[in-house]
């Protein structure tokens, strides 16, 4: 049965259904309605619902829920991130699991309140410091919002890794018909590497990022990036839309790609062979479609609401075998179809 349910309420209540039952935040527009969700929903249900005092102490709370072997999750917009970009480290450094969310705002600085994309660097190159990378999820729909959370949380538990969906202002505050998944009555699988209590049953379990010995360190970091490419190979995930035979291949994630979906109609409808090509995951980035894409398009468009973070990531993911054009708006500025037809008509 499908219901009405607003962006940031929706991405809360699969969140609960996936089995999350410890939320840590604190509250900033455009994603202050799922941590007012979570604060209804969580005594119900049993679980923890605290409004930390910082968005520091959030993400550190996450940090200790998540070593404890629950299931624990965040939400934020970009200033906020920004904020909890050491706990992130840290998780990242401790190999820990849990969901991060980003309803991303405008910016740089506090910026403004309306729907932005210019958080994509932050999240896919620098969530935080040192050598590491989270899972990215980039929904386009509030339907894609719900089903990637259940989505996200069993990727950071499988690769023990942070793990974010990357939403903004419009995908949050928007609503549309979801169908919710069954609540999971099953217990999660257990860690055997969590801190949840020895009882002389077993050797004890620390969780650290902190390791004085370089050769240590690096050893460390070497492995973890051998998992990544495991990550490469199997976690890339993209839509392909009209792409068989277009000459020009739009790309566009998120809120954007529903824009460009409607501008790649319109120009099949005057003849124009376009199709567009969506990143679901930005990290691992979906290089291999790019590249397949590459054999026949004569020309690529990236289309953002930011001044073209993705534009590098494409044209590595395609040798530069073809020109990678941006059109983009930025500021909280959604782009309208009619002005990517327009970029269409002038590349095709």
């Amino acid at each position: 049965m499908k219901v009405l349910m607003k962006g940031n309420e929706a991405l809360a209540e699969a969140a609960i259904r996936a089995g999350c039952k410890h939320f840590f935040g604190y509250p900033i527009t455009p994603q202050t309605e799922l941590a007012a969700y979570m604060s209804k929903r969580m005594p119900k249900i049993g679980g923890t619902y605290l409004q930390a005092e910082s968005e520091v102490a959030a993400i550190n709370m996450v940090l200790g829920a998540s070593a404890a072997g629950v299931r624990a999750m965040t939400s934020s917009s970009s200033p906020g991130i920004s904020l909890k970009s050491e706990g992130i480290s840290y998780m990242a450094g401790s190999d820990l699991p849990a969901l991060i969310i980003n309803v991303q705002r405008g910016g740089p600085g506090l910026g403004g309140i309306q729907p932005s994309q210019a958080d994509y660097w932050q999240a896919t190159k620098a969530t935080g410091h040192g050598d590491f990378q989270i899972l990215v999820f980039a929904p386009s729909t509030v339907q894609e919002m719900v089903d990637l959370v259940s989505t996200a949380f069993d990727a950071a538990e499988h690769w023990r890794m942070p793990a974010m969906i990357l939403a903004d202002g419009m995908l949050g505050q928007m609503m549309e018909p979801v169908t919710l998944p069954e609540e999971n009555g099953q217990a999660l699988p257990e860690k055997d590497w969590c801190a949840d209590g020895h009882q002389n049953k077993r050797e004890h379990h620390v969780i650290n990022s902190l390791y004085l010995t370089p050769d240590k360190l690096e050893d460390l970091v070497v492995e973890r990036y051998q998992r990544y490419e495991q990550i490469k190979a199997q976690e890339q995930q993209a839509e392909e839309y009209l792409c068989e035979d277009a000459d020009l291949v739009v790309t566009a994630y998120g809120a954007s790609a529903r824009v460009v979906r409607s501008a790649v109609d319109m120009a099949r409808e005057q003849g124009l062979k376009a199709g567009l090509l969506r990143p679901i995951t930005l990290w691992p980035f979906p290089a291999d479609a790019m590249r397949k894409a590459a054999e026949h398009a004569k020309a690529f468009l990236t289309v953002e609401m930011s001044m073209g973070q993705m534009v590098d990531d494409v044209k590595l993911a395609i040798d530069c075998k073809v020109p990678v054009h941006f059109f983009g708006r930025t500021g909280g500025i959604i782009p309208t179809p009619a002005e990517v037809l327009g970029e269409i008509q002038k590349l095709v």
